[in-house]
């Protein structure tokens, strides 16, 4: 399935891009005054080959599973939060039920690796490749083949949403301590040190911060990932739900849906993506700055923009559904805004403006 969906992954459709950025450029403002959300608006033509979308279902796939490296003491919070607050989600009490809904957007929740059994609830994938990963501070998270099982639940996933219509799928997760590997695959593909890399999670102190990076340097010495193999990476030192979301982007792409990223582990899952699929980079839309400096790394890594800075670090899914809101708001300005043809206003008479606007455009 996976060498299948990556050759399935098509270019963006330049002419829609084209006229989409012919029109933005005559709308009555500033030639790119409305820099990101012209570049979003833009992007989106190019993924759905329409000069001016509209209207684009959402959805988002938040996945759940737990990580063996938890019992080193990583996280602030103990492990059993992770079907704790998986429960929560199925209940819609969660902040990122209520982001969601803010967004416009349907939520997909995904168990792929939860250390304990969930009953059956309304709204829940049970699809669990295994109780939780192996502590990566003494050996691999996964075999080879449970990284391939997960990734294959992602694509699934991504298919029933595109079937739903999904224009848009925003990237969630739960897991207490996945943050930790989350790094340690960063780390991988960085020249900084882990030291820099590693951040405070779920809100640790000074001291526990520099215990999880001990633990990371351990994770990194011990498995010794080859970055010149992404499925060796995310095997060696990742996570269940990290698996499931690199499947996610990568059948999004193939798709052709956008996929909105959130902080640092849906970045990690991002920066596999690519690495396997250079072609899906062109289907990410970044959406806020997290607080770990990590997920920053994978920004850059990716060579990917983000829009927001809230401080957030939450995860969840919390950041995808706001830059869903910032693509309806590129789009309503591509749809709503009328041009200067439109409107009866004059053109800019100097600088690049007057190069590419004209009254003829309506």
């Amino acid at each position: 399935m996976l060498k299948d969906t990556i050759a399935a992954i098509g270019p963006l459709d330049e002419t829609a891009m084209a006229d989409c950025q012919l029109r933005i450029d005559n709308l009555t403002k500033p030639l790119g005054s409305l820099h990101g959300l012209e570049r979003l608006a833009v992007l989106m033509a190019g993924i759905t080959g329409r000069a001016r979308p509209r209207d684009l279902v959402k959805h988002i796939i938040l996945m759940a599973a737990d990580h063996g490296v938890a019992a080193e003491g990583v996280s602030a919070y103990p492990r059993e939060v992770t079907p704790q607050m998986v429960m929560n989600f199925c209940n819609g009490g969660a902040a990122i039920n209520a982001f969601a809904r803010h967004a416009g957007a349907q939520l997909i929740l995904v168990d792929i690796g939860v250390a304990v059994e969930l009953p059956p609830m309304p709204g829940l994938y049970r699809e669990k490749v295994a109780p939780g990963t192996a502590n990566i501070a003494l050996g691999p998270a996964m075999t080879r083949e449970q990284a391939l099982r997960a990734i294959d639940v992602g694509i699934r996933m991504a298919r029933v949403a595109v079937s739903k219509g999904a224009g848009v799928i925003g990237l969630g997760e739960m897991g207490i301590g996945n943050t930790t590997p989350s790094t340690a695959i960063i780390a991988s593909y960085s020249e900084r040190q882990h030291t820099e890399l590693t951040g405070r999670g779920t809100g640790l102190s000074a001291a526990a911060i520099a215990h999880k990076a001990d633990i990371i340097a351990r994770a990194l010495a011990v498995n010794r990932p080859d970055p010149a193999d992404p499925l060796d990476v995310l095997a060696k030192v990742g996570g269940f739900e990290i698996a499931g979301l690199v499947g996610v982007i990568l059948g999004a792409a193939a798709g052709r849906a956008a996929v909105v990223i959130d902080g640092i582990i849906t970045s990690a899952a991002a920066l596999l993506a690519v690495k396997l699929a250079p072609a899906a980079g062109r289907y990410l839309v970044g959406s806020h700055f997290s607080c770990e400096p990590a997920h920053r790394e994978a920004l850059k890594l990716i060579g990917l923009d983000a829009y927001l800075h809230l401080n957030m670090r939450l995860g969840e899914g919390t950041g995808a559904a706001l830059g869903m809101r910032l693509i309806d708001a590129g789009l309503h300005v591509l749809n709503d805004m009328k041009t200067f043809g439109e409107a009866a206003v004059a053109v800019a008479q100097d600088g690049p403006g007057a190069l590419r606007q004209s009254a003829d455009i309506v």
